[in-house]
């Protein structure tokens, strides 16, 4: 006689133990936009329990928001910060150039989540100040349309890359990063970006922090740099399109940077199919309206 056996169920997605922080710091997500690792970034945000979180700009792409393209993925991370809000953790919203529309609304709070153009943190290890830091960028305070026109350029170099990764994939051959092979090979950048650093860090130290921490070039970094006024570290958090990093604090080691890549508990385990949405998530898919009424109650606002 044939033995009879269960249909066997779908894999889900494993549930990871989350790393307890004091302060995570995230930018340039660009959620919108065709270069965002939404997926990624989600997978991240549940591996960790911090106290604070801060998103420092460029969150939501505002200059390249468009209504055809806003994929479930990216709806799910907007829920799934609502939802943290709404369990207690604090969330500072930063704003950036790419969600400059926002700064009006700056000083606005909803429970445990704040809206504002910059931070500052009282840790243990030293005062810590952050920022987007835009306001250092000389095209975007004297050129803003070259910005815009820079932006959309980008945003088609990083619709390219996937399509050349995707084939490269196929070929069995190493991803690339194009956008990132030209910012590193033109000299301007470089010196553009350690100018960047080197007046974050000096304003900082006027202002007696110890700490700044930036995104908007994405850059990740952790260095010291030097003053007048004495030693700083300057922290850039990256971002979630080229390296997708984060800044991550601890009481007992400080700050430090981290990369998705190099954690290897963000690597699908053998037989799991890490691409399928939690039941959680699958409420983000919802219609607009339901997606809005289940927002405003996770606020309390309703």
């Amino acid at each position: 006689m044939r033995e009879l056996t269960e249909p066997a169920l779908p894999a889900t997605p494993r549930r990871l133990k989350k790393r307890h922080l004091g302060v995570a710091v995230v930018s340039d997500v660009h959620l919108g936009t065709y270069g965002c690792h939404a997926p990624e970034l989600l997978r991240y945000l549940k591996s960790i329990r911090p106290q604070v979180l801060v998103l420092n700009g460029d969150i939501v792409d505002i200059w390249q928001f468009s209504k055809n393209y806003w994929p479930p993925s990216h709806m799910r991370v907007v829920r799934y910060l609502a939802g943290l809000a709404a369990k207690g953790t604090r969330i500072y919203y930063l704003t950036g150039n790419h969600d400059e529309l926002l700064r009006k609304f700056a000083g606005l709070k909803l429970g445990h989540f704040q809206l504002d153009n910059k931070l500052v943190l009282d840790l243990p290890h030293g005062r810590t100040w952050l920022f987007h830091g835009d306001v250092f960028d000389v095209t975007m305070r004297h050129s803003r349309w070259l910005a815009r026109l820079g932006g959309k350029g980008y945003d088609l170099l990083i619709l390219l890359n996937r399509v050349v990764n995707f084939g490269l994939h196929k070929l069995g051959r190493p991803k690339v990063a194009l956008s990132k092979a030209v910012k590193d090979r033109v000299k301007s950048a470089v010196s553009l970006i350690s100018d960047f650093e080197q007046t974050a860090a000096t304003i900082a130290a006027d202002q007696g922090y110890r700490y700044v921490a930036c995104g908007h070039i994405h850059q990740p970094e952790i260095k010291t740099l030097a003053t007048v006024q004495g030693d700083i570290t300057y922290l850039n958090s990256g971002d979630w399109v080229e390296n997708l990093t984060a800044l991550e604090y601890t009481d007992t080691a400080g700050w430090a940077l981290y990369r998705y890549a190099d954690d290897p508990r963000m690597l699908p385990q053998p037989g799991e199919a890490s691409d399928l949405p939690e039941a959680e998530d699958l409420a983000a898919d919802a219609a607009p309206a339901a997606l809005l009424e289940s927002l405003l109650a996770e606020f309390k606002l309703k």
